[in-house]
């Protein structure tokens, strides 16, 4: 079923993009094997229909299995991904191109904006897309990106390497900076759940143009399913706030 919706609010194309390749190692079937209860992938799918920025979501992917899984949760699976747009080592830029591409020429559906939806972020939700959105329009980004800010104690500044004599030393040049108040905020990605990105930044060859914005989120919504010990994780965190509704 084709996902286009009327924004009254932003009258641009805003595509969300839900990349899910079926050949998972670490975890089989990872993109949509169950979690508490429903197929990994069906979180995803219901953030990005529930989001009210997106105009249209789809699902990249090769393997009809999960293409199957991506419809029965309501998105839309036009097409099926090029195997050489699905190796292991194929990165996420050609992959988001082939996509606006096959859509523009198929389709005649022109993206303003493409959202990067990754399906290993489950505790992702709608307001995370709006809000994502929302901030890549109200101050003209390239880019905006989800981020969790970094522990203090996994601060660059924190950090330790052996050195030739196998002792350690500061990973970072100067002294080491022990209070917890003095070290400097640091971000990573969460994945990243959400990346928001203007076609135009796309066109140059680019998913971070130069000027990228982080969108922070909390820890509890920036699990990232890589291992089976992350899912074990989240699955522990949906039966507890299951528990507690």
């Amino acid at each position: 079923m084709n996902q286009f919706r009327q924004n009254r609010r932003i009258p641009l194309n805003i595509l969300g993009i839900i990349p899910a390749r079926g050949g998972s190692k670490a975890i089989p079937h990872k993109n949509i094997i169950s979690l508490a209860g429903k197929p990994l992938l069906a979180y995803t799918c219901e953030a990005a229909l529930a989001s009210r920025s997106l105009t249209r979501v789809v699902l990249n992917t090769d393997d009809p299995e999960i293409a199957a899984v991506g419809c029965a949760s309501g998105v839309d699976a036009p097409f099926m991904r090029p195997p050489h747009l699905a190796d292991d080592d194929t990165p996420m830029l050609p992959v988001l191109q082939h996509t606006l591409d096959w859509l523009a020429a198929e389709q005649d559906f022109h993206v303003d904006i493409l959202v990067l939806l990754q399906p290993t972020s489950p505790l992702r939700r709608a307001e995370h897309i709006d809000a994502a959105v929302e901030l890549l329009l109200s101050e003209g980004a390239d880019t905006v990106v989800s981020v969790v800010a970094v522990p203090h104690h996994f601060n660059p500044v924190s950090l330790m390497q052996l050195d030739a004599q196998g002792y350690l030393t500061p990973f970072m040049p100067g002294e080491m900076i022990l209070r917890r108040q003095d070290k400097p905020r640091v971000y990573a990605r969460n994945g990243p759940a959400v990346l928001a990105v203007r076609r135009a930044t796309l066109e140059l060859g680019q998913l971070y143009g130069a000027k990228t914005l982080p969108y922070e989120m909390e820890p509890a919504a920036s699990v990232d399913i890589d291992s089976p010990e992350d899912l074990a994780f989240t699955e522990f965190l949906l039966t507890k706030s299951h528990a507690q509704d």
